[in-house]
């Protein structure tokens, strides 16, 4: 039953979810056959501050809003004390960015991009003072108005890339008297994606009153304290997370064995690592609707036992995603402009990698059961040494290869070392040579379908459904009771329209 309640919530949120990110992963393409791979390779290092600023911002109260508002039931003051805090150090920040954007365009070498430092000053408060009344939505089951909220955020920001980007140039190139000169700068550039993701950020921000209607003027110091305590080490591990995760984007740029190709390298890299979208999707989508679940089966006489179920099927499924991108890698490529295709190789690596961050959040579960955030903190941050001793010894000798291999190595390393203190100090009884053996056939299968397959499309696709099916009869023989499970989620999920 509980399985089957974490599988609908993961179509649920999953399904809007994944279909919107997709569609917004879809301005991939628009970007990389419209910009040169050193122009986008700016947007990808600046992204990847946004994402290490991100984490700082919301010092891991995310998370921290979940444990309390399960240890506190009922405790509204836990929404409100979560909420002001974050106004707080958001304020600070903003204020702090505007004072000094030009001194920060410069330190990043952007002298003369003072202005995108001032508007991802502001899409950077505006998504986090958005964290928490979203996390509200998900401890409310209100699955519904939260994939609503997240698609039209994403729908928006599309509209207004394709305006900037694909509309506008084409109006004013066939009608040069159109209004449209007078508020279009064909000089902008790159500089579009920021103003449509500013836009869409604000309006996600406007479209969360009925949350905001809910917060009371209430602080309560002693909660804050104690929520201190436990979300400072969650976001000391968040933080070094990131670093594992986007640290190398950043490095790459000044770790480049070329220098003079170095943004170019960031750009290639930034859009491969794109074409994991598909596991990274899934994961995202599973991560939304387990965390809650996770807390809220941490009281069950058989906790244990579901999350080591929980682990076999997310296995399986992303066993399933890298397969399918791995088999029809050549036809994933067109996923990015010609420019960007060299950087193939190492797509099956990262691919991996997502997959690995994925089992690691699924392990990750004892230690915030458990409130031993501290061990998380611990993990992340040798993460975090692994990351960057591997990428300082590798980015200039390999340029992006290197990166890839670190995530790749990072990620393994985290899982082994969480896996290994888990089950000494809380025994979760995953069926691991099952797991290993399900994970060692997909790489084989694909690595297979890819050596054998000639370069024709034919074959390409022959190869490629014949890898999957065997895959899927393999599963099917070792978990005989899957199709009945799916089935049965189908079912349910169509019976019980998410609550709004």
């Amino acid at each position: 039953m509980q399985l089957k309640s974490l599988a609908k919530q993961t179509v649920i949120y999953g399904i809007p979810s994944i279909v919107g990110r997709f569609l917004n992963y879809l301005l991939v393409p628009l970007y990389t056959y419209t910009f040169a791979p050193e122009e986008y390779g700016i947007v990808i290092e600046l992204y990847a501050y946004v994402a290490l600023l991100l984490v700082l911002l919301t010092y891991g109260m995310e998370t921290t809003f979940f444990r309390f508002m399960q240890k506190y039931k009922e405790d509204r003051s836990v929404y409100s004390t979560s909420v002001w805090s974050l106004a707080v150090t958001t304020a600070i920040f903003l204020a702090l960015v505007i004072a000094f954007h030009d001194s920060i365009g410069q330190t990043l070498g952007y002298p003369e991009a003072g202005r995108y430092i001032t508007w991802f000053g502001i899409i950077l408060s505006a998504d986090v003072m958005s964290a928490i009344p979203f996390c509200l939505l998900r401890e409310q089951n209100k699955a519904g108005r939260f994939a609503l909220l997240k698609s039209l955020n994403i729908a928006l920001n599309i509209a207004l890339n394709l305006f900037f980007i694909v509309y506008c140039p084409l109006r004013i190139e066939a009608h040069p008297d159109s209004w449209l000169r007078y508020v279009y700068d064909p000089g902008m550039g790159v500089g579009y994606i920021f103003i449509s993701n500013l836009i869409a950020s604000l309006f996600t921000f406007a479209c969360l009153l009925p949350q905001w209607g809910q917060l009371r003027f209430t602080f309560r110091w002693s909660l804050w304290k104690e929520m201190m305590l436990y979300t400072l080490p969650v976001m000391i591990w968040g933080l070094a997370g990131i670093i594992n995760g986007t640290f190398d984007r950043i490095l790459l740029k000044y770790l480049s064995p070329d220098p003079a190709t170095a943004m170019s390298q960031v750009g290639i890299y930034g859009a491969c690592y794109k074409l994991s979208i598909i596991m990274t999707l899934f994961v995202q989508a599973f991560r939304f609707a387990a965390e809650p679940f996770f807390f809220k089966q941490m009281g069950q006489r058989d906790a244990s036992r579901t999350y080591a179920q929980v682990m076999k099927y997310f296995v399986i499924t992303c066993s399933f995603i890298y397969l399918a991108c791995v088999l029809f890698l050549p036809q994933l490529m067109y996923f990015v402009g010609p420019e960007y295709r060299q950087g193939s190789d190492v797509v099956p690596i990262l691919l991996m990698a997502n997959f690995c961050l994925g089992i690691f959040f699924n392990l990750s579960v004892w230690y915030k059961v458990s409130d031993k955030t501290q061990v998380g903190m611990y993990i992340s941050l040798i993460g975090a040494v692994i990351t960057l001793g591997l990428n300082f010894a590798l980015i200039p000798h390999f340029g992006y290869h290197g990166a890839a291999w670190t995530v790749f190595a990072c990620y393994t390393v985290l899982c082994i070392i969480s896996y290994i203190w888990g089950q000494k100090c809380y025994p979760v009884p995953y069926p691991t040579k099952r797991i290993l053996l399900y994970m060692l056939a997909a790489v084989l299968i694909g690595w297979a379908g890819r050596t054998f397959a000639w370069n024709s499309l034919a074959s390409q696709l022959v190869f490629g459904f014949a890898g999957l099916l065997l895959f899927s009869l393999f599963i099917a023989r070792m978990e005989p009771e899957l199709p009945a499970l799916l089935k049965s989620m189908t079912r349910r999920t169509q019976q019980s329209p998410p609550r709004d």
